[in-house]
Parts: C-alpha cells; sequence; structure tokens
C-alpha cells in the first residue's frame, strides 16, 4: 500500500464521517456511494476523483440521488463511518475489486454488527474475515 493509496483510504473514511455531519442515513448513504459512478471513478487506475477532497466527493455523490438521501433516520457514530469508508477502499486496493462486487459481498449491516471485532484488526485480517463471512452465507 503506497502512500497516495493510503490517503485515498484516509479520505473516503473522512467522507463517510461527513455524511453524518449532514445528517443522512448511513446506510442509505454507504449504499448509494459504494454503487455510485463517484466510487467507480476511485476504483480506476487514475482519475480526477483521486484528487479530490471529501467535500468535493459529497456533493459529486448527492447531485444525482439527493431524493434518495434520507435526514432524521439512523446515523452511525462517526468513528464507524471512517473505519467503513477506509475498510471499504483499503479493500479495493488489497484485492482490486471494485467498490460495488465489495458491498455485494460486505454490506453495511455487515461491516456495522462486525465493527466491535474487526476496528482493531489490521485491514487485511478483517477484509479476510468479512471474505470468509459473505462465503460462509453464500455456501450455507
Amino acid at each position: 500500500m503506497n502512500s497516495l493509496q493510503l490517503k485515498m483510504c484516509d479520505i473516503q473514511g473522512r467522507l463517510f464521517e461527513l455524511s453524518a455531519d449532514k445528517g443522512y442515513d448511513s446506510a442509505g448513504f454507504v449504499k448509494i456511494f459504494m454503487t455510485s459512478q463517484t466510487a467507480k471513478a476511485m476504483d480506476s487506475t487514475y482519475n480526477r476523483m483521486q484528487w479530490a477532497g471529501e467535500e468535493y466527493l459529497l456533493e459529486e455523490v448527492i447531485s444525482g440521488v439527493m431524493e434518495k438521501l434520507e435526514n432524521g433516520k439512523e446515523v452511525y457514530s462517526k468513528e464507524i463511518l471512517y473505519w467503513m469508508g477506509y475498510i471499504y477502499r483499503y479493500w479495493h486496493y488489497y484485492t482490486g475489486e471494485d467498490s460495488a462486487v465489495i458491498y455485494g459481498q460486505a454490506s453495511v449491516m455487515t461491516m456495522k454488527r462486525n465493527y466491535g471485532m474487526f476496528h482493531t484488526m489490521a485491514p487485511e485480517v478483517a477484509i479476510e474475515d468479512l471474505k470468509e463471512i459473505h462465503n460462509q452465507k453464500k455456501s450455507g
């Protein structure tokens, strides 16, 4: 993991935190982001989005889906949201999988449910454990 990739993980973590500051429903925001064109752009080898800060990224995400984002529903703690954003981006760099594929393996509810156990683990270990949970669900 190079320093630019780690910076991107941090920016995505801060983006998820910013959604809490704005009062957006956390589950809805995370799903919308992970399946968005903005996340897809961040997944590419090089894209201008990789140089954008979290404020700009938030504007990009909500510009086309504002009506789908709800205020007043459940807003997760900023610690949980930062961890989710960080791990989702780290996962992309670790495995090369696209954000939408990653979200298909570890939904926001899976991430929230496992935060307590996984947030102190090395990112690679948490990702491998999340993939294992997904594989067990598929085969079970």
